[in-house]
């Protein structure tokens, strides 16, 4: 069962990271920090940071590790799941088509989390297993997608890329790592997606869980923690997918998102941004929309939420806010952005239908069309429309720029903001230590 583990071995602890790699890392990570900065006042962030004080203490100082953005310490494994649920909870982080999920949401908080006991952790290494943790939970969501029936969270195979990520700086050896991402495939919260799609809640795509269980699969494994090979890396029927380890670098591949909702709503809001802008209509022009999307996107929340949860997997709700302010920003899923008059008056213009031909482009594209009618009787139609973010329709650096700011400004400031967004190019140079990041997301705002 263990014929292609060596390969797999041997790429964890030894990455051979091309610079086009290293700058995504870099890029996915600052934009993932940015998205916890902007959920750092929501109530599931809340509740997170201060559960795994009370509860997820570490024992001794050398196994503590700082919250992000709050200063207070936990463990290694609560730290990584309080950044890891406050992440899912703004839902703005990056995540790659085909495994219909996130990796960064996971692995970054774990990489912080990890590196607490390490600083002189160089950038470089630090950028490289960041990388090398995409490439890992990337392969074990394959694998786990083709292998099982139910579509499961990103928490049921991301929990091995921290597993990867957390043996790697902590030099396990292969046994060790072996039994690591036996003992976080074994825990891994096997959660059904659409249970939260149908029902959203503070739980979101499992993430949380993801890196509680990878954070705590490397520190058993080290204590000598036994566990079942992982079949989502070790089965014969899932080699082909992992065969191009080393040569395919899908972190190129990940999408970074302009809204902080649901990737499955951004086609349908790409759609209508680029009507929108194009004959310079604002809600008052719109009569009614008709949205042609795929089935998934089609099952996202009909009804004006109640929650902020409920808001991020609401694809009328995000639409009929994109009508009425021109974007859609952390400050309309949350407070007062849930009990907008206009947003709840514009909904009802909205009908939405599954269209095959979006359905057969799904997992690995996301695309919708749009046909709006105008108050004065005209329809236009956007055709199919890729959701932007990706390598379809990627975003420019100004718009990824314009992003992080919007999201972390309003908590941490300015000042704070533009020393974060510098460290995108500061970690890139070969004298640069990691903790020059982790000393500005470490404190409290």
């Amino acid at each position: 069962m263990a014929s292609h583990f060596d390969m797999v071995s041997g790429f964890i602890d030894t990455p051979d990271v091309p610079p086009p790699a290293r700058r995504m890392a870099a890029l996915l990570l600052i934009d993932t920090l940015g998205v916890a900065a902007g959920a750092t006042r929501l109530d599931p962030s809340r509740i997170a940071r201060d559960f795994v004080v009370d509860f997820h203490g570490a024992g001794r100082s050398e196994h503590a590790a700082p919250l992000l953005f709050d200063g207070r310490l936990a463990s290694v494994p609560g730290a990584a799941f309080a950044a890891a649920t406050q992440i899912d909870n703004l839902d703005g982080h990056d995540g790659f088509n085909p495994v219909k999920g996130h990796i960064g949401c996971a692995v970054v908080p774990a990489l912080i989390a990890f590196s607490a006991a390490l600083p002189d952790l160089t950038a470089t290494a630090a950028l490289d297993t960041l990388a090398m943790s995409y490439e890992i939970g990337a392969r074990a969501g394959l694998a786990l997608h083709a292998t099982v029936h139910d579509y499961h969270t990103s928490g049921a195979w991301n929990a091995l890329a921290v597993a990867a990520l957390g043996c790697r700086l902590r030099n396990a050896s292969q046994k060790q790592l072996r039994e690591a991402l036996g003992i976080a495939e074994y825990h891994g919260p096997r959660s059904q997606m659409m249970r939260e799609i149908a029902h959203p809640t503070m739980l979101h795509d499992g993430s949380g869980m993801g890196a509680l269980t990878g954070s705590m699969a490397t520190l058993l494994a080290l204590r000598g923690f036994e566990g079942a090979p992982a079949i989502t890396v070790e089965a014969p029927e899932v080699s082909d997918f992992w065969q191009d380890l080393g040569t395919r670098w899908t972190i190129l591949e990940n999408y970074i998102k302009p809204y902080p909702v649901c990737r499955w709503a951004h086609a349908p809001l790409d759609a209508l941004d680029g009507l929108m802008r194009q004959h310079d209509l604002t809600h008052n022009d719109i009569e009614s929309l008709r949205i042609g999307t795929f089935a998934e996107s089609a099952a996202l929340y009909p009804g004006m939420p109640e929650t902020t949860g409920q808001a991020q997997y609401s694809l009328a709700f995000a639409l009929a806010t994109l009508m009425r302010y021109g974007h859609v920003g952390p400050e309309h899923i949350a407070g007062a952005g849930l009990t907008d008059p206009e947003v709840a008056r514009l909904m009802p213009r909205i009908s939405v239908r599954v269209e095959a031909r979006h359905n057969a482009t799904f997992p690995q594209y996301r695309m919708a069309d749009v046909t709006l009618t105008t108050t004065d009787g005209r329809e236009l139609k956007s055709g199919d429309t890729h959701a932007r973010g990706g390598l379809d329709a990627p975003l420019t650096e100004a718009e990824i720029e314009r992003k992080f700011h919007n999201f972390t400004a309003p908590t941490l400031g300015a000042e704070r903001s533009a020393r974060i967004w510098s460290m995108r190019d500061r970690l890139l140079e070969p004298d640069a230590r990691f903790c020059e990041l982790t000393a500005l997301v470490t404190p409290a705002p």
